[in-house]
């Protein structure tokens, strides 16, 4: 009953299991020592007083102990703090193989946890590294003079496998090996490579290549290993992260993201890090809305006072950068540059009134990436009310649904996102109507941008939806295929990327992005990024619990849904294909 939907064999191995106890019981004799022995601290103090007075006794499940006054009066969590953990919970983890390497890092752009980093150190750099501490020449134009190498961060990995999955080298430069071998030499190698610093400058952070040489500014959450939702945000905090702003709907986003002492958001070598901030399942959009409207007004009050400061007598640096600023403040670009110049030119105690405000402004220069994030619980049911107001502004905030196909933090109930013949709480005999279309809603507006992703089929069109969402100054929807436990993987969930790859060539999910700027170019604003149906679509879902189950427990009923959703999605594509075309 408890492990049915996962499969007649893992209902074998747990009977199997059950009847090795007996044969397998060994005497273990406890030593007389043992009953004098004492617990050791086994975590030396970090110097972090919110790590060592708070965290420290939680972890050690100690939290009950804590005063009142120990708790942030303002509920405030400090970032950076997922690092501490160092969890270690991996059976296998991913070792380098250096002569295979191709150096795509394509490996870290998947890792669900950014347990993988991509180190470029200079020669002088390496002097002090430890022996085993290899590396590649560096590849590449902007890398000349380098060295390269693949770290892997054993205490935080999962061991879900999908980097070595993933790595399209001819011979695998990753291999899984037993966490405890690993541990002896790499643990130290992580520490060393810390110490080098992030080269983030020499190549674009808009290619998939380039944007891992970025920070991750998403790190070691405590997601399940292999976990389709975070890689999507993770990348998000490379391309963008030091100048995010999240509201997070409450779901599994929020959980692995802030889930009490920790959380795994953190900040850059400048201090620079995603804001974020939860609230309810129910308005997560009109949260997020409100801090974008918050932020808006004052960056149009900060406008006013600059042009009030041109009519003074001020430098002609200052009215330079001013003007500058006034004019790209919308720019993400232009707005740190000139920003950057105010900064350099103003001091709090600048004497003229006018002038002050504008330096004690200094956190509203950089134009600000307003984030939405959440589950299809949220965005195709309890929360689309407010998704879709949002979107009806106009104004320019960025939505990330996070689509698992069902309510994957409270149970696994169906969700308007489940798709027909998929069984889940509410729906145990299949669901018996289709999937709600929430990108060809958005899309009626005319005036959203909406695209379909799915990293693991096609990653340079991840990169695209996001850059153009982000870039787009009005609202966008971007709905992210998130394979995810509930599903039921039978091939594990160490290959949730290529699930999306093979989700893609059957045309189970379909990439499209849908540009309204396209339009005032004369030209078609939607383009559509994936193939015409493989003919894989029975076998795709044959891969899935959720619906290879319903095929055992009600197989009449599963034929007519399977025939059905065979139909909806080439009804689907065909549909799409004309929009294209």
């Amino acid at each position: 009953k408890t492990y049915g939907k996962k499969g007649d064999k893992v209902v074998a191995m747990n009977i199997e299991a059950v009847d090795m106890a007996l044969s397998e019981l060994v005497k273990i004799v406890v030593p007389d020592a043992w009953k004098d022995a004492r617990d050791e601290k086994a975590v030396a103090p970090t110097g972090n007083a919110y790590v060592d007075n708070f965290m420290a006794p939680v972890f050690a499940q100690k939290g009950d102990t804590l005063p009142v006054s120990a708790f942030p009066i303002d509920g405030k969590m400090p970032t950076g703090t997922a690092k501490y953990e160092k969890r270690g919970v991996a059976i296998l983890v991913p070792h380098w193989i250096p002569e295979n390497c191709i150096q795509c890092n394509q490996c870290s752009f998947v890792c669900p946890h950014a347990a993988i980093l991509p180190v470029l150190a200079s020669g002088d750099e390496l002097t002090p590294a430890p022996a085993g501490f290899g590396t590649l020449e560096a590849k590449g134009k902007e890398l000349a003079g380098l060295h390269f190498r693949i770290q892997v961060n054993t205490l935080d990995c999962l061991g879900c496998g999908n980097c070595a999955d993933i790595c399209p080298a001819k011979e695998p430069a990753l291999v899984m090996k037993p966490l405890d071998a690993e541990k002896a030499v790499e643990i130290e190698n992580y520490t060393f490579s810390k110490t080098i610093g992030v080269k983030d400058t020499l190549m674009s952070r808009t290619t998939v290549k380039g944007s891992q040489f970025q920070q991750p500014l998403m790190e070691f959450s405590g997601a399940c290993a292999g976990c389709g939702e975070t890689p999507y945000v993770k990348v998000l905090t490379q391309l963008f992260g030091e100048r995010m702003m999240i509201a997070n709907a409450t779901g599994c986003s929020s959980i692995w993201a802030a889930s009490a002492p920790s959380t795994p958001y953190t900040m850059n070598k400048d201090g620079h890090g995603p804001a974020w901030g939860n609230s309810l399942f129910e308005d997560g959009a009109e949260f997020g809305y409100g801090m974008h409207i918050a932020i808006s007004q004052r960056r149009k009050k900060l406008a006013d006072l600059m042009a009030r400061a041109l009519t003074l007598d001020i430098s002609q640096d200052l009215k330079e950068a001013m003007k500058g600023w006034i004019k790209g403040r919308d720019d993400a670009l232009a707005s740190e540059k000139y920003g950057g110049r105010l900064k350099a030119l103003l001091t709090d105690d600048v004497p003229d009134p006018v002038l002050g405000q504008i330096a004690k402004a200094r956190d509203l220069y950089a134009k600000k990436s307003h984030w939405i994030f959440g589950g299809d619980g949220w965005a195709y049911d309890i929360g689309f009310g407010g998704l879709d107001h949002v979107i009806a502004s106009g104004e320019d905030v960025n939505i990330l649904v996070l689509d698992t196909e069902v309510y994957s933090n409270t149970g696994g109930q169906s969700s308007k996102a489940t798709p027909a013949g998929a069984i889940a709480k509410f729906a145990a005999s299949g669901k018996p109507v289709g999937k709600k279309d929430l990108g060809r809603i958005a899309m009626t507006y005319g005036y959203v941008y909406v695209a379909s992703i799915a990293m693991g089929a096609n990653k340079n069109q991840t990169m695209k939806a996001f850059q153009e969402a982000e870039a787009y100054p009005g609202p966008s929807v971007i709905i992210c295929y998130a394979p995810c436990i509930n599903q039921g993987i039978r091939k594990g969930m160490g290959k949730t990327q290529q699930e999306q790859q093979l989700a893609v060539k059957a045309g189970y999910w379909p990439l499209y992005r849908y540009n309204p700027l396209l339009e005032l170019e004369g030209k078609n604003p939607f383009v559509l990024d994936s193939k015409e149906p493989d003919g894989s679509l029975q076998s795709f879902l044959s891969g899935e619990n959720r619906f290879a189950l319903l095929e055992k427990v009600f197989p009449d009923e599963s034929k007519r849904l399977r025939a059905k959703i065979e139909q909806d999605y080439q009804n689907r594509y065909t549909l799409l294909k004309a929009m294209a075309d």
